[in-house]
């Protein structure tokens, strides 16, 4: 009844909303996750963002399988080429948008924002991997891309100093 009314006299969708909505709300708290910590060091880009790079990320991934399974006849043969690393493509590019905007240059000739901008990006293939279902993939980016900005960069400031690098002081 439900996967009915989900899909409002359109497709059904090869997977069941069960699963839809478990790789929808895993790429949603893995980027909340990253969001998190951004938005702890008061970047533009925070909770909120992140979170929707990462969901919308993994929509459009699932949403390529779906394709992907509408396309096929039931002979089991394919009615058009189909290339999912496409999508893969388009999320990428639009993210690096998205990441573009977070990063600018001050007066002062300081570069600010790469580290937020580089997380958006992380985030969005964190959104492609729960998409997908790898949700292993999608975990231990999500692990590596805290661990990278919560520990690196106390150590980054003790060997390097503050003034060395003035990109992103978060």
């Amino acid at each position: 009844m439900l996967e009915n009314w989900l899909a409002l006299g359109g497709n059904p969708t090869h997977e069941s909303v069960a699963v839809l909505a478990i790789r929808l709300g895993v790429a949603a708290l893995l980027g909340a996750l990253i969001g998190f910590e951004r938005e702890a060091k008061q970047q533009a880009a925070g909770l909120r963002t992140h979170m929707l790079i990462a969901v919308a990320a993994a929509a459009f991934t699932v949403m390529t399988f779906e394709i992907y399974h509408e396309m096929i006849d039931l002979g089991g043969t394919t009615m058009a080429r189909l290339d999912p690393l496409r999508v893969i493509e388009a999320v990428t590019a639009g993210v690096a948008f998205l990441a573009a905007g977070a990063i600018f240059r001050s007066r002062a000739g300081d570069v600010k924002g790469l580290t937020t901008g580089a997380g958006m990006w992380a985030a969005g293939a964190i959104g492609v991997a729960s998409g997908a279902g790898f949700f292993s993939i999608a975990v231990m980016a999500t692990v590596f891309v805290l661990a990278i900005t919560l520990l690196l960069r106390p150590l980054e400031k003790r060997l390097f100093g503050d003034d060395d690098k003035p990109d992103d002081k978060a």
